[in-house]
């Protein structure tokens, strides 16, 4: 399992498609213990690229803040699974938290009006 969580600075960036960068945590299925992380500049912002790059990279899971409904959509059809409402705390807080069972998808979409 690889779960991708958008970042600025330090902690979770609640505007999924203009984050600073994402770190990606690989977690074992049997251990359910993280095994790698690593951090990596976003890609420059474009509709619809970062569900793709995404995928590129092995995500399985992505753990947001807010998300539009688009780029929902397109992290489901690449089949990555998509948890929203994360409060804006650091991506290995929110991975714990995943994998104890206390993280839970609330529906926050972006309310932000794309400019594209």
């Amino acid at each position: 399992m690889r779960i991708a969580v958008p970042m600025t600075g330090e902690c979770l960036d609640q505007h999924f498609g203009h984050c600073q960068k994402f770190a990606l945590i690989d977690v074992s299925p049997e251990t359910r213990e993280v095994t790698t992380h690593a951090e990596f500049t976003a890609p420059e912002h474009e509709h619809g690229s970062l569900p793709r790059w995404l995928k590129e990279r092995g995500a399985t899971l992505v753990i947001a803040g807010g998300m539009g409904a688009h780029a929902r959509t397109l992290l489901t059809e690449a089949q990555i699974e998509v948890i929203t409402g994360a409060p804006s705390e650091p991506p290995a807080v929110l991975v714990r938290r995943y994998l104890d069972g206390a993280l839970q998808s609330v529906d926050r979409k972006c309310d932000h009006v794309c400019s594209h």
